[in-house]
């Protein structure tokens, strides 16, 4: 069938249901604080030859990745039976980085520290259980709950995880009874080609010239040296083509990422360019063409450390792709904090029962032309919630001892950046914790003359600890947690 233009949306819309309920129903089922409430989590609907037909509004950074999960899933099995579920978080099969198993984010899957994101990890096996593409049997199951801290958690997500598929597969089959499988295919194949097209054509009326531009990690938590990332953009035949050549070799710690992160974030920035009328899925895709030196810092390959590379690394690529459309004249924002500001912690209960918690902290958006940034939020490649102070403190024993904006840590200029947050920590029993962050030297960056974002921090009992570390805490220590604020917008009039 040929859909017009109100076909096209009524179906968009009738698929990306399906995506949204799912992950409502993956949300409101879990047992872990980190997809109950903060909401770490992503659903989205693929087509038989694994182009994502629609996705629900969660995170950048799973969503670009999960068709690389698909690929990798088909490539096991291109004829799966009806009902079979598969699991995967390896990296390099398709993943993101090991705590992510396909849907969901699960804060532990074993490995040297608590939450499976250790600062300075040097191989990807230090950072947990690494599950290639497989079949989600009992037996497997067993299989991870054996390797992880919190089983019983774990096991509710994983759960919530079935529950949101097989709610997906019902919605789908609902469709079906409505118009038929083969006006489903076909409306899919529809939607995909429309968003290509409208996505071609919006990128080449944009006639930007070849442009480069360079941003840099602080450090990998082995070493403590810069590592660029550099990027390279044209606009050919309405292809975005984003070349890293240039950028450092792959790390000896964890910020290295899989090229489907990579991926992940030019997507992102891509999407930010298209209008809201644009569906989301496979189409805009099919107009991103993502190349890098393989082994460097954004093409990592076995058995290069990721875990940052995923959190940390995605935000710098996102900060670096952005930089260069602001050198060639596109309008775009000032750079926000560039962060998600990864805090993990764990320990055992009096019972000996094993605990982790995770949670990633909101900071300054940048600034753009007519509009301040907004303060204490997700930047970028993150889309979560906070984690409510009471949650945090009924389940874990921790007490939040600040919870406020940054005052100040906003970038000057015509328009002022979004300012940071502070969030304070006190341990109220022995536990080890790891810190994954970024811009603690090299703030947010303006744009159009205006100023810099106040870099972030990280304080124990107010001493300065570096942007990536793994420590132990006493009962009464702080934490201090101070996220970066945005860059200003516009020179002149400064506020």
């Amino acid at each position: 069938m040929r859909l017009d233009a109100v076909g096209l949306e009524v179906m968009a819309h009738a698929f990306a249901s399906i995506a949204e309920e799912m992950g409502l129903v993956l949300v409101h089922s879990a047992l872990s604080p980190n997809i109950r409430e903060r909401r770490d989590a992503s659903a989205a609907l693929f087509d038989s030859d694994g182009e994502m037909i629609a996705q629900a509004a969660h995170i950048p950074v799973h969503l670009g990745a999960l068709s690389d999960a698909v690929a990798a899933v088909r490539h096991l099995d291109p004829t799966p039976e009806p009902g079979e579920l598969f699991l995967l978080n390896d990296p390099y099969a398709g993943g993101s980085h090991l705590p992510d198993l396909t849907l969901i984010h699960h804060s532990d899957i074993g490995g040297m520290t608590a939450g499976s994101m250790p600062a300075g990890a040097r191989e990807l096996v230090q950072e947990g259980l690494v599950i290639p593409p497989t079949r989600f049997t009992a037996d497997l199951e067993q299989l991870v709950l054996a390797n992880v801290r919190t089983p019983a958690m774990r096991r509710g997500d994983l759960a919530a995880q079935r529950a949101a598929v097989l709610r997906g597969a019902d919605g789908l089959r609902m469709l079906a009874r409505r118009h038929g499988w083969n006006a489903l295919r076909e409306a899919a194949r529809e939607l995909l080609d429309y968003a290509e097209r409208r996505t071609k054509a919006i990128l080449a009326k944009l006639q930007l010239p070849e442009t480069s531009a360079t941003d840099w990690l602080e450090g990998d938590g082995v070493i403590d040296d810069d590592l660029a990332i550099r990027v390279t953009i044209r606009i050919q035949d309405g292809v975005f083509h984003a070349d890293f050549t240039g950028t450092s070799d792959a790390a000896p710690g964890n910020v290295n990422c899989p090229i489907a992160v990579t991926r992940s974030a030019v997507l992102f920035v891509v999407r930010t360019l298209l209008p809201d009328d644009v569906p989301m899925n496979g189409g805009v895709s099919r107009a991103v063409a993502v190349t890098a030196p393989a082994g460097c810092l954004v093409a990592a390959r076995p058995p290069s450390a990721v875990a940052a590379g995923n959190v940390e690394t995605s935000q710098r690529i996102a900060d670096t792709v952005f930089r260069a459309l602001a050198s060639a004249g596109c309008q775009v924002p000032a750079q926000g904090q560039g962060t998600m500001n990864n805090v993990t912690f764990g320990g055992s209960t009096e019972q000996g029962a094993g605990w982790t918690y995770y949670e990633t902290i909101g900071g300054g958006q940048g600034a753009s032309r007519g509009a301040d940034g907004p303060s204490g939020v997700h930047v970028g490649m993150s889309n979560t919630r906070n984690t409510p102070i009471e949650v945090l403190e009924m389940e874990h024993p921790l007490r939040v001892r600040t919870y406020a904006l940054r005052r100040g840590s906003g970038g000057p200029g015509q328009s002022v950046g979004g300012e940071g947050v502070v969030r304070e920590f006190e341990a109220l029993s022995p536990m080890e914790a790891t810190l994954l962050t970024e811009r603690r030297r090299h703030g947010p960056a303006g744009a159009a003359g205006g100023r810099d974002g106040v870099p972030g921090a990280n304080l124990l009992n107010d001493a300065a600890l570096p942007s990536k570390t793994s420590l132990r805490l006493a009962a009464g220590d702080v934490l201090r947690i101070e996220t970066p604020g945005g860059g200003g917008w516009g020179k002149g009039d400064e506020r």
